[in-house]
């Protein structure tokens, strides 16, 4: 090849990049990337340096809302009667796109979320791992056969899909999240309007290129960026039978008594104030290990971070030693720094509400162990840093101790014995994750038993899960089936049944 020729290719292939990224900005409506009908922008800022813009991206309202579902009922006849064989092969296709483009969605997820490229890498392999399972369900999602009482009869079930589905997806998983979502919801027939939220909206488009470019028809899946005017319109209009969303409590609540009254379908996902218990026969050294992997990993931004750490008394000073000798040193910095343990806030709010949340404890009587404020020093940009925070004599029924902080900042709370620390673990109105660390085989599954939780550990950190089990809350961490596995297809489809006389 000569020279030139190579010249003129890469000239051709920096032009496509760029038309490409032009349209991120975007919502993908109907087949066709287009702008809000009010033409309206909102800028998304880079939480590790705030002076880096990301883009402008389109904010919509109700009527492009309301376009959107439009698309997706005018879509859902054929993409239904498709078969769940033929929308398995575009998800498969997908997969295989998103493998290829996989280093493109780690640095979006770095830039505009925060989290450190080892962390956006995870995210990536485990929105894979999502998609791959759901397009194996292809030849699985049927019913079954059942005995008839009557002769000459032949009773069976199947599945429908429910048919338009509105995804409200948060920032903390931009990528996995809306994934486990998108790929159940079309797998079993239903059209679909994603709505990501505002401070991630690069990596739900980078997502929506995907399906497009595996070939799913117009309509399919639609895109429309913005806050919660898209998001109200979504609720509220009647064409659309299942809300899954992810997010706080305040606002899952009022998705669903919003769409009560015609009783939509919802499933909801609240967050949490998840448990780790050291019991007196634990080895500290794994509990601790795994509590600044559960504590500290994505500073704290996770539905099942570890918020609390529930020690007997009998073990907690030798706990609290090892533990903040070790969190002192974890090094705060940007996602692409090599060198960092704990990436930035996401937003200049989830600062304030952390320092807030560590104020409050100084004045209930805890004791700021290590961290507790800002993290500022020569060289680091100006960003969303929050020390790791580790805050002991907790009162169990203290706000730090029962609320939601989404940041990095752990409450150790005392426990006297097993029963005294399942107690303490019981006592908040969430129930996403529950830890519990011992050397007893019989205080192993007598906590698994007591947990009021949706997803348990023995002996390991208390965060993540398998693509193919339940991703799923107790209490007010969940409403509605369980995402991920093949119970989420409970959600996304209505069960029939039949009787034919022959």
């Amino acid at each position: 090849m000569a020279d030139s020729e190579a010249v003129g290719e890469a000239d051709s292939a920096d032009i496509r990049r760029q038309a490409v990224a032009a349209h991120h900005t975007l919502n993908l409506i109907d087949g066709r990337w287009r702008p809000s009908e009010s033409g309206q922008t909102r800028t998304n800022h880079n939480p590790a340096d705030v002076t880096d813009t990301v883009g402008e991206f389109t904010e919509s309202g109700g009527v492009d809302t309301d376009h959107a579902v439009d698309a997706a009922a005018a879509a859902l006849p054929a993409w239904r009667g498709l078969g769940s064989l033929r929308r398995g092969e575009h998800l498969a296709a997908a997969s295989a796109l998103l493998a290829g483009r996989a280093e493109e969605f780690v640095r979006a997820i770095t830039r505009e979320q925060g989290k450190l490229l080892a962390e956006a890498r995870g995210e990536v392999k485990r929105a894979r791992a999502v998609l791959d399972f759901t397009a194996g369900q292809a030849r699985l999602l049927g019913g079954v056969t059942a005995p008839a009482e009557e002769e000459r009869t032949f009773a069976y079930t199947f599945r429908r899909p429910l048919g338009v589905v509105g995804l409200i997806s948060p920032w903390n998983f931009p990528l996995a999240i809306p994934m486990w979502k998108v790929a159940p919801a079309l797998l079993s027939g239903c059209t679909a309007v994603l709505k990501p939220s505002p401070l991630t909206p690069l990596t739900a488009a980078l997502l929506a290129e995907v399906f497009h470019e595996a070939g799913l028809p117009a309509g399919v899946l639609n895109l429309v960026q913005g806050d919660a005017a898209a998001g109200e319109a979504l609720v509220a209009h009647p064409e659309v039978k299942g809300i899954s969303f992810t997010g706080s409590l305040g606002v899952g609540t009022a998705i669903h008594t919003g769409g009560a009254a015609r009783l939509l379908r919802t499933q909801l996902e609240l967050g949490g104030k998840n448990a780790v218990v050291v019991l007196d026969d634990a080895d500290l050294d794994k509990a601790v290990d795994a509590v600044i992997h559960g504590a500290f990993g994505q500073a704290g931004q996770r539905c099942s971070a570890t918020s609390r750490a529930v020690v007997d008394v009998r073990v907690r000073d030798d706990f609290l030693d090892r533990l903040v000798a070790r969190v002192a040193k974890l090094r705060v910095g940007p996602g692409d720094d090599p060198d960092a343990q704990v990436c930035p806030l996401v937003s200049p709010a989830r600062v304030e509400a952390a320092l807030d949340a560590v104020a409050g404890a100084r004045r209930d009587g805890a004791t700021v162990l290590c961290g507790g404020a800002r993290e500022e020093r020569p060289g680091l940009p100006d960003g969303c840093y929050v020390q790791p925070t580790v805050i002991r004599d907790v009162p169990w029924d203290s706000e730090l101790a029962q609320e939601e902080v989404f940041g990095p900042v752990l409450a150790v709370v005392d426990a006297d014995g097993f029963d005294d620390a399942m107690r303490i673990a019981n006592s908040v109105k969430y129930g996403m994750s529950g830890t519990v660390f011992t050397a007893s085989q019989a205080r192993a599954f007598e906590a698994v038993e007591r947990f009021e939780a949706g997803m348990l550990h023995v002996n390991r950190p208390g965060v993540g899960a398998y693509a193919h089990l339940p991703h799923v809350g107790s209490k007010a961490s969940q409403y509605g089936p369980p995402e991920c596995s093949p119970e989420v297809f409970d959600f996304y489809t209505e069960w029939h049944s039949a009787c034919i006389s022959y």
